[in-house]
Parts: C-alpha cells; structure tokens; sequence
C-alpha cells in the first residue's frame, strides 16, 4: 500500500515537472518566433536602401508600410515599429501568431492524460491492490495452519477466481487433515485390537514351552498335542503379524479422480509450456515425436500429474541431455512414454520402483521421497489404465497407458 502511495506521488511529481519544462520550452519558442518581425524590418529597410522600392509578398509577417504622408505616423490600432531609411521614417505593421490558444490547448491535452492516469491509478488501487492488500496475509496463516482464517469474498474480474481458489484450497487442506486424523484413529485403535488379541495366543504358547521346558509331559501324544498347539497359534499371531503389516503398508494418501475426456494435444501442449522453458535454460534437448491427436478417458489434471511426475524422475536421474516424449496406439489406448538417457538403475529394481518410499540403487544423493512413481501408479490404476517401465541401451523408459474414449 505505502510502495503503491509513493509511486503515485512520483509520477505525479514527474508529470508536473515535465508539463513546467514543456511550457517553458513553449513559451521561450513563442518568444523567439514573435521577434521574427524585427528581421523581416531590417530585410525591408536593406531593400528599400538598395532599390529604392519595396514588395509587400516578400514578408508574410508584415501587414502594412506607411510614411508620415499617409497619414499621422504614429498612430495605428495594430503593432508597429518605426524604422529611419534613408532619412525618412518608416511605419511598419505587422502581425504576431496568437500561439497562447496554441499553449492553451497543449496544457488541456496534458491535464486529460493526467486525469486518465490519475483515474487509472485510482482504478488499480480499488480494484488490484486493496483487495491484494486484504489477501496478503492469507498464504501465511494457512502455512501456519490457521485453516480459519477469514477470506473476504471478492467480485472484482482480478481477484474472485483467485479467492474461489484459496478458499478450495483451504477446504482441501483442511478435509485432508480431517481424513489423516480420522486414519490415524483408525490405526490407532487397530494396533491396539490386535495387540490385545496377540496376548491369548502367546500366553497359549507361553504356558504350552513352559511346559515342555520343565518334561510336564510324559506321554508322548501330549507332547506332540502342545507341539502343534504352539505351531497353531504361531500361524494366529502370524496372522495378527500380517494384519498390522497390511494395515501399515495400506494407502496412506487419498486421492480423487473425476473421470472425463480430454485431447492429447491438450495435455502435450501443458506439459510443453510448463517445461520447455525450463528445460531449454538447463540445456537439456526436450524432444515430443508426432503424434495422432485423439480424445483419452481420464482425468486431465491427474493424467497431467503423471507425466508431470515422470519427466521430474527423468530431470533427476537422468544426464540432463535429452528427455523424450513419444506416442503410440495399442489395444484402443495411448501409450505415452517418457524416455531419458544415462540410466544407472538396475534392470532388477524395476518391479519395486512403483512401490511407496521405494528409492533405487542410484537415489543415494539424490533428494526425494519415492512416492512419484507409487503416485502414479495409483493415478493411473484409478483412471483404469496402467504404468510400466523398462530400460533399453541406457535409457530408462515409463509408459503411461491410458484409455482411449
């Protein structure tokens, strides 16, 4: 808002200056324009000295020569000057251009560009920076996780789209917290279930050893009974063992998909824009092979995302000379591939490279998490189509399959 304010005021600081000079230049102009009939005199006085005659045409600026026979010599409603050739005396008339209207005119057209620039800083102060004024805090205190932090509405064309995105941004994060709440809950309680269930079967096992330890059992069929007693509830604790190990390796991210149609060409020309630029600085050769346009079932924000997710991994681990686009049609779906050299990944660590927090062999000073890949997959696997990926003379290649509508 002050930055805002101080700007104004230097423009207009600069505006009024540059109208003071622009008159001063004017009106010193103006001055040495009007003294232009003193030459057009003397010009006269030397023709007259040299032909004893004079013509009229010969000086635009002068409207009529008189001696003292025409009249009183000095008496005229017009401007004149007096001038002495050849001992006569000489009245000369002349004319000055009115350029005050001129002027007048110039300064008009200058306050009219000064009103239009007042009014539109006017109009940007109403309409762009007092309404970013009154968001500028809201980013902060959504970081901080104030999720009730008020957002005021606003109509105006530069800013509703904007407050509609935060404000669903907000109910994102805060129905994403609700969920992580309500999961860990969850988790919580089943933990706690089958912790209690553990303790029957390994009190059974327990008692079961103890028993065997000490030769409480002489008969030999008893023997063999609390054996596979013991062996029994290993298998249920095992069995508790693989639930708690489901139930922690399970879904831990929720994700939305909205299943509609979308071009190709649509999705290649964001992923063009968002990494051509980018790509171009590092020097990397970003290259997209032709491809039949065609109408793909998906989600384009997420089929987006994917892609997205590949072409980062590729910036990653890759040599940063080239990363690949390439199309293909199989099956009634797409195939779209990403493709970069200088893979160092191990043709064994592929089956595992979808999997949550998977990281391979060449990720050790890399940052990340391993989730791209896993987030993919599952994207995809919810948009009804799959991701692959395989390596071939150096190049590490994932392929997005996605259903054509």
């Amino acid at each position: 808002m002050r930055a805002f304010r101080r700007l104004c005021i230097i423009v207009a600081t600069i505006f009024l200056l540059l109208t003071l000079m622009l008159n001063f230049v004017l009106i010193r102009q103006e001055k040495t324009a009007d003294g232009i009939y003193r030459v057009e005199a003397k010009r006269l006085a030397d023709e007259i000295i040299e032909t004893g005659s004079y013509h009229m045409e010969n000086y635009p600026h002068i409207t009529g020569i008189f001696t003292a026979e025409d009249g009183e010599l000095y008496s005229s409603d017009e401007h004149y000057l007096i001038i002495e050739v050849n001992d006569t005396l000489y009245r000369v008339e002349y004319s000055i251009d009115d350029k005050h209207h001129g002027l007048l005119i110039i300064n008009c057209i200058l306050c009219a560009v000064f009103a239009i620039t007042a009014g539109l800083l006017l109009y940007i102060y109403r309409y762009i920076i007092k309404p970013f004024g009154r968001l500028n805090d809201v980013p902060q205190e959504l970081a901080r996780g104030n999720l009730a932090v008020p957002i005021p509405e606003e109509k105006s064309r530069f800013f509703g789209k904007f407050t509609w995105g935060v404000n669903l941004l907000r109910e994102s994060i805060e129905n994403s917290r609700r969920r992580e709440i309500t999961m860990q809950r969850e988790k919580k309680l089943l933990l706690l279930s089958l912790s209690h269930d553990i303790k029957t079967p390994l009190s059974a096992i327990k008692l079961n050893a103890k028993a065997l330890s000490k030769g409480l059992y002489k008969d030999e069929e008893k023997r063999r009974s609390a054996a596979e007693s013991i062996n029994a509830r290993a298998d249920e604790i095992e069995g508790f063992v693989s639930e708690i190990t489901k139930a922690a390796s399970e879904d831990f991210m929720s994700f939305e998909v909205v299943i509609g149609e979308e071009f190709l060409s649509r999705i290649v020309t964001r992923i063009r824009a968002r990494y051509a630029p980018q790509l171009a600085m590092s020097g990397t050769e970003f290259s997209i092979q032709q491809y039949d346009d065609c109408i793909l079932s998906c989600d384009s924000d997420r089929l987006a995302e994917c892609l997205q997710n590949l072409i980062e991994n590729a910036m990653k681990y890759g040599d940063g000379k080239r990363i690949e686009l390439s199309f293909d049609k199989m099956d009634g779906c797409e195939l779209i591939t990403v493709s970069n050299k200088g893979c160092t990944l191990e043709t064994k660590e592929l089956p595992q490279i979808f999997e949550s927090f998977h990281r391979g062999n060449n990720a050790s000073k890399i940052q990340g998490n391993g989730l791209g890949l896993f987030i993919c997959k599952r994207l995809m696997s919810l948009m009804g189509g799959e991701v692959y990926a395989h390596i071939h003379d150096g190049c590490f290649c994932a392929t997005l399959v996605v259903k054509l509508a």
